[in-house]
């Protein structure tokens, strides 16, 4: 049995899926996959990596070594930068299934809109065409803004599933929350703990980690949470990995939050898609 009990959330389809995941960037080869596997022992059943990361075959690993229910499991993998256009897509995500050892991917994400290649339309196209052969579950984006979300509903038809963005107590992010919650477009959160922003070292979420006995982390997970946002923190420790999905007795008050409000950068402090590609 799950030594954890992960709340879940709905795509737009009604499809369940956990408001914790675990995140794999970085965490590669025996240790990795180690990692991996500690983290669905200890309950997880969302994965997330992706091609670029380099590690899809240990997450593969993980799964089967596991000894959990493949059909219990999310997986999300991400087409690579390089990976996009027609052809390029579909090849991509063949790849990433032989890699992760699986038939079909519950989730797959462009990982950059890359608006120089000029490629994310038509990569777009080829995971709804994937998507009908069933290959693949729910096809969605990560870092889109809005207007980039906009052209794909607006030649396709079709929102994406879920966008994965950057976002913290320090990147709120309340513009693209909005025109997700407005589209039935699912949130996920990438760098949840604001890591890269500094947040852990905050004086305002220290004294509220305090006072509620609990880690920043496991503030900034229940402030996203708390907003139905999926977040998926990272972690190759098992008691961290625990901590970071065992947020019952978190509830953050009016007082918690404005001084959370407090710790906000400004949006221009996140990774702009317009500008920043990863190929």
């Amino acid at each position: 049995m799950p030594r954890l009990d992960i709340p879940t959330t709905t795509l737009a389809d009604g499809s369940p899926i956990p408001l914790i995941g675990f995140g794999t960037s970085s965490l590669k080869g025996v240790e990795g996959a180690e990692a991996v596997r500690s983290a669905l022992e200890n309950g997880y059943r969302l994965i997330d990596t992706a091609a670029q990361y380099g590690n899809e075959a240990c997450v593969g690993q993980a799964l089967r070594s596991s000894g959990v229910d493949r059909e219990e499991v999310l997986v999300t993998t991400k087409v690579a930068g390089g990976d996009q256009g027609r052809e390029a897509t579909r090849t991509g995500v063949l790849e990433s299934l032989r890699r992760l050892g699986l038939e079909r991917a519950d989730i797959v994400l462009i990982h950059w809109p890359n608006p120089s290649r000029g490629l994310a339309l038509d990569t777009w196209r080829t995971l709804l065409d994937l998507r009908e052969e069933g290959l693949i579950t729910h096809a969605g984006v990560s870092n889109f803004r809005p207007e980039q979300l906009q052209e794909l509903f607006d030649a396709t038809g079709v929102w994406p599933a879920l966008n994965q963005i950057q976002l913290s107590p320090a990147l709120p992010r309340q513009e693209s929350l909005a025109f997700h919650a407005e589209h039935g477009i699912l949130t996920e959160a990438w760098g949840p703990l604001g890591g890269r922003e500094g947040l852990p070292e905050q004086f305002a979420i220290r004294r509220i980690a305090a006072k509620h006995g609990v880690t920043p982390a496991q503030i900034a997970l229940r402030w996203a949470v708390d907003q139905g946002v999926v977040v998926i923190p990272k972690s190759s420790t098992p008691q961290r990995q625990l901590a970071n999905a065992d947020l019952g007795g978190v509830a953050l008050d009016d007082a918690d939050r404005s001084l959370l409000a407090s710790l906000d950068l400004g949006e221009d402090a996140a990774w702009d898609s317009r500008t920043h590609e990863e190929w």
